[in-house]
């Protein structure tokens, strides 16, 4: 009975993204705008009925909260929205601290990181608008935090962390009224949903892996 409700929610998860996906790259807005409420609520279902921890569910949860928020054309429900995903990875940081592992190299990892966190924002400072700045840099350095660490959880969750980074970078260059790639939303949800789907599974399996059960995801 729990392994088909995982295999439903996975499921679930997996029809949505391509829903999602599919209206973004043929411009099908009514699409995107059904999908994309669905997708972070459906993820945390599956990680409830995997026996993740509560925090990875309340952290999915914050992260459906910053993309119904995103998605209102206003400079408070930004800034509503980018206080959700804040709270989000501060769940990923408190998850990594509990399950993760110091990794070779941590420093140079930290350091690498350190120098795109400055440069980043040094060079979209300009071009924010001056009530985004400070909240932006700080979003930023919480953010590269929790791409820096996910590395202690394996190869996986480094390539989610950083794909989030990416994803919120291509937002606030936007914002900035940076240049974009062709149908710029995306590229931003494609690796927005890679980096949640990949966080999320390392720290399923690293959850089952400390507490001794048999892992519950494929």
């Amino acid at each position: 009975m729990r392994q088909g409700r995982r295999f439903l929610f996975l499921l679930g998860f997996g029809v949505a993204v391509a829903v999602d996906l599919g209206s973004l790259a043929l411009g099908f807005t009514p699409g995107h705008v059904v999908a994309k409420p669905v997708l972070m609520p459906v993820l945390a279902a599956y990680a409830y009925v995997c026996d993740g921890p509560r925090l990875l569910v309340v952290g999915l949860l914050c992260g459906w909260g910053g993309d119904v928020l995103l998605r209102i054309d206003a400079e408070s429900a930004f800034l509503a929205g980018m206080g959700c995903f804040a709270a989000g990875h501060g769940c990923y940081l408190l998850l990594f601290r509990r399950y993760g592992t110091e990794r070779a190299r941590e420093g140079l990892w930290a350091g690498a990181y350190g120098l795109a966190l400055v440069a980043v924002v040094c060079l979209l400072w300009p071009d924010l608008p001056a009530g985004l700045r400070v909240p932006v840099a700080g979003y930023s350095l919480l953010l590269t935090a929790m791409a820096d660490r996910a590395g202690r959880l394996g190869s996986p969750a480094a390539v989610g962390g950083a794909l989030f980074l990416l994803s919120d970078t291509l937002i606030a260059t936007g914002v900035a009224k940076w240049p974009q790639l062709p149908r710029p939303d995306l590229w931003i949800m494609l690796t927005y949903l890679a980096a949640q789907y990949l966080l999320s599974h390392a720290t399923l399996r690293a959850h089952h892996l400390t507490s001794g059960s048999a892992p519950a995801v494929p």
